[in-house]
Protein backbone atom coordinates (compact mmCIF):
# COMPACT_ATOMS: atom_id res chain seq x y z
CA UNK A 1 0.00 0.00 0.00
CA UNK A 2 0.61 4.25 -0.72
CA UNK A 3 0.55 6.50 2.13
CA UNK A 4 -0.02 10.31 1.40
CA UNK A 5 2.43 12.98 1.90
CA UNK A 6 0.99 14.17 5.20
CA UNK A 7 2.79 17.32 5.88
CA UNK A 8 1.36 18.87 3.00
CA UNK A 9 -2.08 17.74 3.50
CA UNK A 10 -1.34 19.44 6.75
CA UNK A 11 -0.13 22.95 5.87
CA UNK A 12 -3.45 22.93 3.23
CA UNK A 13 -5.83 22.48 6.01
CA UNK A 14 -4.27 25.71 8.21
CA UNK A 15 -3.87 28.25 6.02
CA UNK A 16 -6.32 30.58 4.84
CA UNK A 17 -4.80 31.23 1.35
CA UNK A 18 -5.59 29.72 -1.75
CA UNK A 19 -3.82 26.48 -1.93
CA UNK A 20 -2.84 23.34 -4.05
CA UNK A 21 -1.47 20.33 -3.28
CA UNK A 22 0.16 18.12 -5.88
CA UNK A 23 0.81 15.03 -3.90
CA UNK A 24 3.11 12.23 -6.26
CA UNK A 25 3.89 14.42 -9.57
CA UNK A 26 4.88 13.18 -12.49
CA UNK A 27 7.99 16.17 -13.85
CA UNK A 28 5.07 16.65 -16.79
CA UNK A 29 2.28 16.67 -14.38
CA UNK A 30 4.23 19.60 -11.79
CA UNK A 31 5.35 21.56 -14.88
CA UNK A 32 1.96 21.46 -16.30
CA UNK A 33 0.82 22.85 -12.33
CA UNK A 34 3.20 25.57 -12.87
CA UNK A 35 3.08 26.95 -16.57
CA UNK A 36 -0.86 26.68 -15.70
CA UNK A 37 -1.18 28.94 -12.78
CA UNK A 38 0.77 31.91 -11.80
CA UNK A 39 1.80 30.46 -7.77
CA UNK A 40 3.33 33.35 -5.59
CA UNK A 41 5.43 30.28 -3.65
CA UNK A 42 5.97 26.99 -4.06
CA UNK A 43 6.49 24.50 -0.91
CA UNK A 44 8.32 21.54 -1.79
CA UNK A 45 8.88 18.60 0.55
CA UNK A 46 11.13 16.01 1.00
CA UNK A 47 13.37 12.68 2.68
CA UNK A 48 16.43 12.55 2.65
CA UNK A 49 17.26 9.99 -0.09
CA UNK A 50 14.89 12.31 -2.43
CA UNK A 51 17.27 15.42 -2.55
CA UNK A 52 18.07 15.24 -6.44
CA UNK A 53 14.27 14.91 -6.77
CA UNK A 54 14.04 18.28 -4.87
CA UNK A 55 16.86 19.69 -6.31
CA UNK A 56 15.01 19.09 -9.74
CA UNK A 57 11.81 20.45 -8.81
CA UNK A 58 13.79 23.74 -7.38
CA UNK A 59 14.95 24.09 -10.88
CA UNK A 60 12.17 23.53 -13.06
CA UNK A 61 10.48 26.35 -10.32
CA UNK A 62 13.15 28.68 -11.88
CA UNK A 63 12.66 28.00 -15.21
CA UNK A 64 8.78 27.84 -15.31
CA UNK A 65 7.97 29.82 -12.79
CA UNK A 66 10.16 32.63 -12.42
CA UNK A 67 8.63 34.97 -9.88
CA UNK A 68 7.70 32.07 -7.47
CA UNK A 69 9.28 32.36 -4.13
CA UNK A 70 10.91 28.79 -3.07
CA UNK A 71 10.02 27.04 0.06
CA UNK A 72 11.65 23.38 1.15
CA UNK A 73 10.98 21.57 4.29
CA UNK A 74 11.06 18.03 5.53
CA UNK A 75 13.86 15.89 6.55
CA UNK A 76 15.91 16.55 3.18
CA UNK A 77 16.65 20.29 5.34
CA UNK A 78 18.83 18.15 7.79
CA UNK A 79 21.25 17.86 5.31
CA UNK A 80 24.71 19.63 6.37
CA UNK A 81 25.13 22.37 3.56
CA UNK A 82 21.53 22.05 1.91
CA UNK A 83 21.49 25.99 1.35
CA UNK A 84 24.17 25.08 -0.96
CA UNK A 85 22.52 22.29 -2.72
CA UNK A 86 19.47 23.61 -3.12
CA UNK A 87 18.34 26.54 -5.34
CA UNK A 88 15.38 27.84 -2.89
CA UNK A 89 14.42 30.78 -1.44
CA UNK A 90 13.64 29.55 2.44
CA UNK A 91 15.01 26.53 4.13
CA UNK A 92 12.32 25.01 6.93
CA UNK A 93 13.92 22.65 9.34
CA UNK A 94 10.77 21.41 12.01
CA UNK A 95 7.48 21.56 11.99
CA UNK A 96 5.81 24.00 9.42
CA UNK A 97 2.82 24.70 10.13
CA UNK A 98 3.55 27.58 12.56
CA UNK A 99 6.22 29.15 10.06
CA UNK A 100 4.06 29.13 7.31
CA UNK A 101 1.76 31.05 9.00
CA UNK A 102 3.67 33.24 10.20
CA UNK A 103 5.00 33.88 6.51
CA UNK A 104 1.51 34.31 5.53
CA UNK A 105 0.77 37.12 7.97
CA UNK A 106 -1.41 34.43 9.94
CA UNK A 107 -1.55 33.45 13.30
CA UNK A 108 0.56 30.91 13.75
CA UNK A 109 -0.70 29.95 17.31
CA UNK A 110 -4.19 29.66 16.92
CA UNK A 111 -5.08 25.29 17.44
CA UNK A 112 -3.97 23.07 14.45
CA UNK A 113 -7.13 21.74 12.22
CA UNK A 114 -7.08 17.77 11.53
CA UNK A 115 -6.86 17.21 7.75
CA UNK A 116 -9.24 14.19 6.50
CA UNK A 117 -6.69 11.32 5.82
CA UNK A 118 -7.57 7.53 4.52
CA UNK A 119 -4.66 6.01 5.58
CA UNK A 120 -3.62 4.29 2.11
CA UNK A 121 -4.31 3.61 -1.17
CA UNK A 122 -3.07 1.21 -3.98
CA UNK A 123 -3.49 -1.70 -1.50
CA UNK A 124 -2.07 -4.66 -2.77
CA UNK A 125 -2.54 -8.96 -1.92
CA UNK A 126 -0.13 -11.18 -3.61
CA UNK A 127 0.53 -8.90 -6.23
CA UNK A 128 -3.80 -8.14 -7.20
CA UNK A 129 -5.31 -5.23 -6.31
CA UNK A 130 -7.52 -5.14 -2.87
CA UNK A 131 -10.23 -2.91 -1.11
CA UNK A 132 -8.73 -0.26 0.42
CA UNK A 133 -7.11 -1.02 3.86
CA UNK A 134 -7.77 -4.98 2.96
CA UNK A 135 -11.31 -4.08 3.26
CA UNK A 136 -11.12 -2.55 6.77
CA UNK A 137 -11.37 1.19 5.61
CA UNK A 138 -8.84 3.37 8.04
CA UNK A 139 -8.05 7.01 9.05
CA UNK A 140 -4.26 8.35 9.70
CA UNK A 141 -4.64 10.75 12.80
CA UNK A 142 -1.56 12.50 13.91
CA UNK A 143 -1.34 13.53 17.32
CA UNK A 144 2.20 14.92 18.06
CA UNK A 145 5.69 14.72 16.03
CA UNK A 146 9.18 14.08 17.13
CA UNK A 147 9.46 11.81 20.28
CA UNK A 148 11.02 12.80 23.88
CA UNK A 149 12.76 9.40 23.82
CA UNK A 150 15.68 11.12 21.37
CA UNK A 151 17.32 7.74 20.29
CA UNK A 152 20.86 8.83 18.99
CA UNK A 153 19.76 7.52 15.30
CA UNK A 154 15.91 8.62 15.44
CA UNK A 155 15.46 11.19 12.99
CA UNK A 156 12.50 12.06 14.09
CA UNK A 157 13.03 12.79 16.92
CA UNK A 158 16.06 14.85 16.17
CA UNK A 159 13.91 16.60 13.42
CA UNK A 160 11.44 18.35 15.92
CA UNK A 161 13.82 18.94 18.96
CA UNK A 162 15.59 15.89 20.23
CA UNK A 163 15.55 14.08 23.64
CA UNK A 164 13.04 15.47 25.81
CA UNK A 165 10.90 17.35 23.35
CA UNK A 166 8.00 16.86 20.60
CA UNK A 167 5.12 18.96 19.38
CA UNK A 168 1.82 17.61 20.48
CA UNK A 169 -0.89 18.68 18.45
CA UNK A 170 -3.62 17.45 21.13
CA UNK A 171 -3.46 17.34 24.67
CA UNK A 172 -6.45 16.02 25.29
CA UNK A 173 -8.43 12.50 24.36
CA UNK A 174 -11.31 14.84 24.02
CA UNK A 175 -9.43 16.75 21.03
CA UNK A 176 -8.48 13.07 19.63
CA UNK A 177 -11.91 11.53 19.88
CA UNK A 178 -13.27 14.73 18.13
CA UNK A 179 -10.89 14.07 15.06
CA UNK A 180 -11.77 10.58 15.03
CA UNK A 181 -15.48 10.88 15.16
CA UNK A 182 -15.16 13.29 12.05
CA UNK A 183 -13.23 10.56 10.09
CA UNK A 184 -15.06 7.79 11.24
CA UNK A 185 -18.48 9.91 9.77
CA UNK A 186 -16.70 11.03 6.54
CA UNK A 187 -14.47 7.81 5.21
CA UNK A 188 -16.46 4.68 7.63
CA UNK A 189 -13.15 4.69 8.84
CA UNK A 190 -13.05 2.02 12.02
CA UNK A 191 -9.49 1.57 12.55
CA UNK A 192 -7.26 4.67 13.15
CA UNK A 193 -2.94 4.73 12.51
CA UNK A 194 -2.15 6.77 14.82
CA UNK A 195 1.14 8.54 13.74
CA UNK A 196 2.41 9.27 16.58
CA UNK A 197 6.33 8.34 17.24
CA UNK A 198 5.22 7.06 21.04
CA UNK A 199 1.41 7.35 21.42
CA UNK A 200 1.18 5.32 24.54
CA UNK A 201 3.66 7.43 26.28
CA UNK A 202 1.10 9.99 26.96
CA UNK A 203 -1.14 7.75 29.27
CA UNK A 204 -3.52 10.63 30.63
CA UNK A 205 -4.91 11.54 27.04
CA UNK A 206 -4.73 7.52 25.85
CA UNK A 207 -7.24 6.85 28.88
CA UNK A 208 -9.27 10.11 28.95
CA UNK A 209 -9.47 8.77 24.48
CA UNK A 210 -10.51 5.55 25.94
CA UNK A 211 -13.62 6.55 28.64
CA UNK A 212 -14.90 8.59 25.54
CA UNK A 213 -14.44 4.92 23.49
CA UNK A 214 -16.34 3.58 25.83
CA UNK A 215 -19.13 6.31 26.89
CA UNK A 216 -19.77 6.35 22.92
CA UNK A 217 -19.63 2.40 22.40
CA UNK A 218 -17.14 2.67 19.97
CA UNK A 219 -15.17 -0.24 18.23
CA UNK A 220 -12.84 1.37 16.76
CA UNK A 221 -8.93 -0.55 16.15
CA UNK A 222 -6.07 1.45 17.01
CA UNK A 223 -2.44 0.76 15.43
CA UNK A 224 0.16 2.53 17.29
CA UNK A 225 3.93 3.19 18.03
CA UNK A 226 5.35 3.04 21.55
CA UNK A 227 8.43 2.25 23.55
CA UNK A 228 8.60 -1.08 25.84
CA UNK A 229 8.79 1.28 28.79
CA UNK A 230 5.57 3.11 27.73
CA UNK A 231 3.81 -0.19 27.27
CA UNK A 232 4.81 -0.81 30.61
CA UNK A 233 2.32 1.53 32.00
CA UNK A 234 -0.52 -0.45 31.15
CA UNK A 235 -2.29 -3.63 31.85
CA UNK A 236 -3.51 -5.83 28.40
CA UNK A 237 -6.69 -5.03 29.42
CA UNK A 238 -6.81 -1.25 28.92
CA UNK A 239 -4.51 -1.85 25.29
CA UNK A 240 -7.50 -4.26 24.53
CA UNK A 241 -10.16 -2.13 25.07
CA UNK A 242 -8.68 1.08 23.69
CA UNK A 243 -8.55 -1.16 20.46
CA UNK A 244 -4.80 -1.42 20.07
CA UNK A 245 -4.38 -4.23 17.27
CA UNK A 246 -0.63 -3.49 16.23
CA UNK A 247 2.10 -2.08 18.34
CA UNK A 248 5.33 -1.17 16.73
CA UNK A 249 7.61 -2.46 18.99
CA UNK A 250 11.78 -0.93 19.22
CA UNK A 251 13.58 -4.35 20.10
CA UNK A 252 17.31 -3.10 19.48
CA UNK A 253 19.60 -5.31 21.39
CA UNK A 254 19.67 -5.72 24.73
CA UNK A 255 23.59 -4.87 24.59
CA UNK A 256 22.25 -1.87 23.03
CA UNK A 257 21.30 0.64 26.71
CA UNK A 258 18.48 2.72 24.96
CA UNK A 259 16.19 3.98 27.52
CA UNK A 260 13.30 2.85 26.02
CA UNK A 261 14.09 -1.10 26.86
CA UNK A 262 15.74 -0.35 30.06
CA UNK A 263 14.63 -3.24 32.70
CA UNK A 264 11.97 -5.06 29.67
CA UNK A 265 11.72 -8.55 29.15
CA UNK A 266 10.59 -7.98 25.35
CA UNK A 267 10.73 -11.46 24.62
CA UNK A 268 7.61 -11.84 27.18
CA UNK A 269 6.18 -8.30 26.02
CA UNK A 270 5.61 -9.28 22.34
CA UNK A 271 4.53 -13.17 23.85
CA UNK A 272 1.97 -11.63 26.02
CA UNK A 273 0.97 -9.07 23.74
CA UNK A 274 0.38 -11.60 20.48
CA UNK A 275 -1.40 -14.01 22.80
CA UNK A 276 -4.42 -11.47 23.34
CA UNK A 277 -4.33 -10.47 19.48
CA UNK A 278 -2.04 -7.57 19.55
CA UNK A 279 -0.09 -7.23 16.73
CA UNK A 280 4.04 -6.79 17.32
CA UNK A 281 5.37 -5.20 14.57
CA UNK A 282 9.28 -5.87 15.91
CA UNK A 283 12.26 -3.20 14.81
CA UNK A 284 15.54 -4.52 15.19
CA UNK A 285 18.79 -2.86 14.04
CA UNK A 286 21.88 -4.87 12.80
CA UNK A 287 24.93 -3.55 12.73
CA UNK A 288 24.76 -1.35 15.95
CA UNK A 289 28.57 -0.46 17.89
CA UNK A 290 29.14 -3.57 19.95
CA UNK A 291 28.19 -5.94 17.16
CA UNK A 292 30.78 -8.49 15.39
CA UNK A 293 30.84 -10.78 12.57
CA UNK A 294 30.97 -13.40 15.76
CA UNK A 295 28.22 -12.32 18.16
CA UNK A 296 25.45 -11.13 15.27
CA UNK A 297 24.26 -14.28 14.28
CA UNK A 298 23.22 -14.43 18.17
CA UNK A 299 21.60 -11.32 17.88
CA UNK A 300 19.41 -11.90 14.87
CA UNK A 301 18.41 -14.97 16.30
CA UNK A 302 17.60 -13.31 19.37
CA UNK A 303 15.43 -11.02 17.25
CA UNK A 304 13.76 -13.65 15.54
CA UNK A 305 13.16 -15.73 18.71
CA UNK A 306 10.22 -12.67 19.43
CA UNK A 307 8.33 -14.15 16.64
CA UNK A 308 6.66 -11.16 15.99
CA UNK A 309 3.45 -10.74 13.41
CA UNK A 310 5.63 -8.37 11.56
CA UNK A 311 9.69 -7.34 12.18
CA UNK A 312 11.59 -4.99 10.40
CA UNK A 313 15.76 -5.03 10.39
CA UNK A 314 17.46 -1.59 9.73
CA UNK A 315 21.07 -0.85 9.67
CA UNK A 316 22.52 1.46 12.11
CA UNK A 317 22.66 4.48 9.99
CA UNK A 318 24.08 8.03 11.16
CA UNK A 319 21.19 10.09 9.00
CA UNK A 320 21.74 13.52 9.09
CA UNK A 321 20.89 15.82 11.54
CA UNK A 322 20.74 12.98 14.10
CA UNK A 323 23.03 12.87 17.06
CA UNK A 324 24.71 9.35 15.76
CA UNK A 325 25.58 11.68 12.68
CA UNK A 326 27.50 14.37 14.70
CA UNK A 327 29.28 11.54 16.52
CA UNK A 328 30.47 9.46 13.99
CA UNK A 329 31.37 12.73 12.00
CA UNK A 330 32.96 14.05 14.92
CA UNK A 331 35.16 10.77 14.82
CA UNK A 332 36.25 10.95 10.88
CA UNK A 333 34.11 7.65 10.39
CA UNK A 334 31.40 9.10 8.14
CA UNK A 335 31.78 7.71 4.28
CA UNK A 336 32.59 10.14 1.61
CA UNK A 337 31.44 8.81 -0.99
CA UNK A 338 28.24 7.38 0.03
CA UNK A 339 25.57 8.86 -2.44
CA UNK A 340 22.37 10.18 0.00
CA UNK A 341 20.38 8.54 -1.76
CA UNK A 342 21.54 5.14 -0.25
CA UNK A 343 21.02 6.68 3.21
CA UNK A 344 18.12 4.89 4.27
CA UNK A 345 19.18 1.45 6.01
CA UNK A 346 18.41 -0.59 3.83
CA UNK A 347 21.35 -1.10 1.62
CA UNK A 348 24.79 -0.97 3.20
CA UNK A 349 26.82 1.40 6.12
CA UNK A 350 27.42 4.94 4.90
CA UNK A 351 29.99 4.62 7.82
CA UNK A 352 33.09 2.66 9.13
CA UNK A 353 31.94 0.45 11.98
CA UNK A 354 34.30 -0.85 13.78
CA UNK A 355 34.29 -4.12 13.32
CA UNK A 356 32.18 -5.13 10.37
CA UNK A 357 33.15 -3.91 6.75
CA UNK A 358 30.21 -1.73 4.22
CA UNK A 359 29.95 -4.98 2.48
CA UNK A 360 29.26 -7.31 5.17
CA UNK A 361 26.64 -5.00 6.85
CA UNK A 362 24.18 -5.65 3.75
CA UNK A 363 24.80 -9.45 3.89
CA UNK A 364 23.74 -9.44 7.27
CA UNK A 365 20.80 -7.60 7.01
CA UNK A 366 19.76 -9.89 4.37
CA UNK A 367 20.33 -12.64 6.30
CA UNK A 368 18.34 -11.33 9.20
CA UNK A 369 15.03 -10.97 7.10
CA UNK A 370 16.10 -14.56 5.29
CA UNK A 371 16.34 -15.86 9.35
CA UNK A 372 12.80 -14.45 9.83
CA UNK A 373 11.17 -15.50 6.89
CA UNK A 374 12.52 -19.22 6.65
CA UNK A 375 11.81 -19.26 10.74
CA UNK A 376 8.56 -17.61 11.35
CA UNK A 377 6.82 -17.48 7.66
CA UNK A 378 4.99 -15.41 5.82
CA UNK A 379 3.89 -12.38 7.62
CA UNK A 380 0.32 -12.51 6.57
CA UNK A 381 0.44 -16.02 7.72
CA UNK A 382 1.52 -14.32 11.43
CA UNK A 383 -1.08 -11.51 10.87
CA UNK A 384 -4.03 -14.07 10.31
CA UNK A 385 -2.94 -16.47 12.89
CA UNK A 386 -3.05 -13.62 15.49
CA UNK A 387 -6.25 -12.43 14.31
CA UNK A 388 -7.51 -15.48 14.98
CA UNK A 389 -6.04 -15.99 18.77
CA UNK A 390 -7.75 -12.39 19.75
CA UNK A 391 -11.46 -14.04 18.09
CA UNK A 392 -11.11 -16.90 19.92
CA UNK A 393 -9.96 -15.19 23.00
CA UNK A 394 -12.42 -12.38 23.14
CA UNK A 395 -15.11 -13.37 21.10
CA UNK A 396 -17.34 -13.60 24.03
CA UNK A 397 -16.17 -10.80 25.87
CA UNK A 398 -18.48 -8.94 28.44
CA UNK A 399 -17.56 -5.64 26.78
CA UNK A 400 -19.65 -5.20 23.76
CA UNK A 401 -17.29 -2.77 21.97
CA UNK A 402 -14.14 -5.83 22.19
CA UNK A 403 -16.53 -8.05 20.55
CA UNK A 404 -17.41 -6.37 18.20
CA UNK A 405 -13.91 -5.55 16.94
CA UNK A 406 -12.95 -9.19 17.00
CA UNK A 407 -15.92 -10.61 15.11
CA UNK A 408 -15.17 -8.09 12.74
CA UNK A 409 -11.98 -9.46 12.21
CA UNK A 410 -12.88 -13.04 11.97
CA UNK A 411 -15.66 -11.79 9.36
CA UNK A 412 -12.49 -11.01 6.89
CA UNK A 413 -11.06 -14.14 7.63
CA UNK A 414 -13.65 -16.40 6.76
CA UNK A 415 -14.98 -13.87 3.99
CA UNK A 416 -11.53 -13.69 1.97
CA UNK A 417 -8.32 -13.56 3.89
CA UNK A 418 -8.43 -17.25 4.12
CA UNK A 419 -7.73 -17.89 0.36
CA UNK A 420 -4.43 -16.17 1.61
CA UNK A 421 -3.42 -19.13 3.46
CA UNK A 422 -4.39 -21.38 0.87
CA UNK A 423 -2.06 -19.45 -1.60
CA UNK A 424 0.78 -19.65 1.02
CA UNK A 425 0.91 -23.57 1.99
CA UNK A 426 0.84 -24.19 -1.57
CA UNK A 427 3.57 -21.50 -2.65
CA UNK A 428 5.87 -22.82 -0.18
CA UNK A 429 5.38 -26.62 -0.40
CA UNK A 430 8.51 -27.17 -2.09
CA UNK A 431 10.57 -24.84 -0.80
CA UNK A 432 9.52 -25.34 3.02
CA UNK A 433 7.13 -28.06 3.35
CA UNK A 434 7.50 -27.73 7.47
CA UNK A 435 5.98 -23.96 6.96
CA UNK A 436 3.39 -24.86 4.21
CA UNK A 437 1.83 -27.23 6.91
CA UNK A 438 2.07 -24.92 9.41
CA UNK A 439 -0.08 -22.73 6.97
CA UNK A 440 -2.14 -25.60 6.04
CA UNK A 441 -2.96 -26.23 9.09
CA UNK A 442 -4.50 -22.11 10.05
CA UNK A 443 -6.50 -22.46 6.95
CA UNK A 444 -7.96 -25.42 8.28
CA UNK A 445 -8.55 -24.14 11.91
CA UNK A 446 -10.09 -20.93 10.30
CA UNK A 447 -12.42 -22.74 7.79
CA UNK A 448 -13.11 -25.07 10.68
CA UNK A 449 -13.95 -22.32 12.93
CA UNK A 450 -15.81 -19.56 11.03
CA UNK A 451 -17.13 -22.32 8.79
CA UNK A 452 -19.96 -20.01 6.18
CA UNK A 453 -18.63 -19.64 2.83
CA UNK A 454 -15.03 -19.84 3.66
CA UNK A 455 -13.98 -23.40 2.45
CA UNK A 456 -15.83 -22.28 -0.60
CA UNK A 457 -13.74 -18.70 -0.97
CA UNK A 458 -10.65 -20.31 0.10
CA UNK A 459 -10.55 -22.55 -2.79
CA UNK A 460 -11.94 -20.05 -5.46
CA UNK A 461 -10.06 -17.49 -5.06
CA UNK A 462 -6.64 -18.84 -3.44
CA UNK A 463 -5.47 -20.38 -7.10
CA UNK A 464 -5.93 -17.00 -8.45
CA UNK A 465 -3.63 -15.59 -5.32
CA UNK A 466 -1.23 -17.85 -6.01
CA UNK A 467 -1.26 -17.69 -9.64
CA UNK A 468 -0.40 -14.20 -8.90
CA UNK A 469 2.34 -14.58 -6.52
CA UNK A 470 3.96 -16.91 -9.01
CA UNK A 471 3.60 -14.66 -11.91
CA UNK A 472 5.04 -11.67 -10.04
CA UNK A 473 7.88 -13.92 -8.92
CA UNK A 474 8.77 -15.27 -12.42
CA UNK A 475 8.27 -11.80 -13.82
CA UNK A 476 10.51 -9.61 -11.31
CA UNK A 477 12.29 -11.71 -9.05
CA UNK A 478 13.70 -8.97 -7.18
CA UNK A 479 10.77 -7.07 -6.91
CA UNK A 480 8.69 -4.62 -9.41
CA UNK A 481 8.65 -0.65 -9.55
CA UNK A 482 5.11 0.69 -8.00
CA UNK A 483 4.46 4.37 -8.47
CA UNK A 484 1.76 5.95 -6.69
CA UNK A 485 -1.16 7.83 -7.78
CA UNK A 486 -0.84 12.08 -8.61
CA UNK A 487 -3.53 13.74 -6.53
CA UNK A 488 -4.20 17.31 -6.62
CA UNK A 489 -6.32 19.20 -4.06
CA UNK A 490 -6.68 22.73 -3.99
CA UNK A 491 -8.29 24.56 -1.23
CA UNK A 492 -9.87 28.33 -0.80
CA UNK A 493 -9.39 28.16 -4.96
CA UNK A 494 -10.95 31.14 -6.51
Amino acid sequence: MFHRTWSLMFLQQNITAPCTVLDFPTRERFVRELTTHAYDIVGLTGIIVNVGKVREMCRLVRAHSPGSTIVVGGHVTAIPGIEQMLDADHIVKGEGVAWMRAFLGEDPGRSVEHPLIPSSFGFRLMGLPAPRGGGNASATIIPSVGCPMGCNFCTTSAFFGGKGKFVNFYERGEDLFRVMCDAEHRLGARAFFMMDENFLLYKRRALELLELMKAGGKAWSLYVFSSANAIAKYDVRQLVELGVEWIWLGLESVGSGYQKLKGTDTLSLARDLQAHGIRVHGSTIIGLEHHTPDNIDAEIGQAVAHDTVFHQFMLYTPVPGTPLYREVQADGRLLADVNLADIHGQHKFNFRHPAISRDESKVFLDRAFDRDYQVNGPSLYRLMRSMLVGWRRYKDDPDPRVRARVQGEARQLRDGWGAALWAMEHYLRESNRAMSDRVGELRRQVERELGGWSQVIDRVAGPVLLWSARRQARLAPAGRRLEPRTFVERRHWR
